[in-house]
């Protein structure tokens, strides 16, 4: 059994859109056209970050920066600190450059092409048809975790992934229809998001159960099957929040290339495979002070690897000077109430909200 291929699954599905669709601050009303700048900004949100989460912060940066121009104009660390909470910071500065070659280079408007969207900074593959389909209604096929999950089941792909991703966007390329492209592009996510999600689909309120291979045969909670990615690595480390008697925070920037690149923190120590070397961490501390270890510890999970820090807490006279490992040049002290408006990703938050336990 396979879904027909002569536009039925294409009908039925944007059929439910019509009536089913999600009401999203980037979407537009039927058949007002969508504007670039909200796609391309929303697609950019979203990688690897739920409607949810991104919602609010969506909503902040096109009150703060209605249009391309206005981002790009915008100071990269005013952009961060927006960004601040929302993860994968790489995406905010690659936001930055992206709308600056936007202007210098396009006039300020959005290529329409997926040839010419990849040459942005920060749009991939999966980016630039997405862009290219909800903007420009071109015939264009995003393939997220979303879509990917509605085409296996649909066609019965029973090759794991990541193996089984040529396939699928094939298949869901072949799916996608010349008019309303970038409707359909959409109804595919909204039907994975709400309808056939990971665990316990709805199948009985699929448009598409019809044509469904995984529905036919039973095979929804088998289908896409993943290979085991086995345990994230751990690292370890030990920050050190410093409080002055005037009710500052000492922060630190963080380096202008690698991991939160540019962000601020809590002065940290390398972060190491080992643990034994917290033993010898309070040689590294960036002031001199008694410190006191804060019970417990913050655990945050990265892409590639789960991080442990050790918190210690001190608080320092106003003229303490800074060691030479804290790298003064880099420092700043911050006062408590003005902490929510720094660049601080939601790692170094977690640190602050544990250190500053039972005082």
């Amino acid at each position: 059994m396979q879904p027909d291929q002569d536009g039925d699954v294409a009908a039925a599905l944007l059929g439910w859109y019509d009536t089913e669709r999600r009401d999203l601050p980037w979407r537009t009303p039927p058949g007002i056209r969508p504007d670039p700048y909200r796609v391309w900004l929303s697609e950019i949100m979203l990688q690897q970050t739920t409607v949810k989460a991104v919602i609010g912060y969506f909503e902040k940066f096109v009150s703060r920066w209605p249009t391309v121009e206005a981002l790009a104009a915008a100071d990269l660390d005013e952009i961060l600190s927006a960004w601040a909470g929302l993860g994968y910071y790489t995406r905010a500065r690659n936001l930055h450059r992206c709308a600056r070659k936007v202007v210098e280079q396009y006039g300020g408007q959005f290529p329409r092409s997926e040839v010419e969207l990849l040459k942005l900074p920060g749009i991939g593959p999966y980016t630039a048809a997405a862009i290219a389909a909800i903007a420009f209604d071109e015939q264009a096929t995003p393939v997220d975790g979303n879509v990917e999950r509605v085409v296996a089941r649909l066609f019965g792909v029973q090759e794991p992934l990541p193996a089984a991703k040529p396939t699928l966007r094939h298949l869901a390329a072949k799916l996608t229809p010349a008019r309303r492209s970038g409707d359909f592009a959409q109804a595919m996510m909204d039907l994975g998001a709400t309808v056939c999600t990971p665990r316990r689909p709805s199948c009985l309120m699929c448009p598409l159960s019809r044509h469904c291979v995984a529905q036919a045969n039973g095979w929804q909670a088998v289908i896409p099957a993943k290979v085991d990615k086995g345990e994230r690595p751990v690292r370890f480390g030990v920050a050190f929040l410093a409080l002055r008697e005037d009710g500052c925070v000492l922060l630190r920037r963080r380096p202008d290339t690698g991991l939160l690149a540019r962000m601020m923190e809590v002065p940290t120590t390398e972060w190491l495979e080992n643990p034994r070397v917290l033993a010898e961490a309070l040689r590294a501390a960036p002031v001199r002070a008694d410190w006191w270890q804060v019970p417990g510890q913050v655990v945050h999970t990265f892409t590639h690897f789960r991080l442990e820090l050790i918190v210690y807490r001190a608080v320092v006279p106003i003229e303490s000077p800074l060691t030479f490992w804290a790298d003064p040049s880099r420092c700043q002290w911050i006062p408590r109430r003005e902490l929510h408006r720094k660049a601080l990703p939601s790692l170094m938050r977690k640190v602050i909200t544990h250190g500053l336990r039972e005082m």
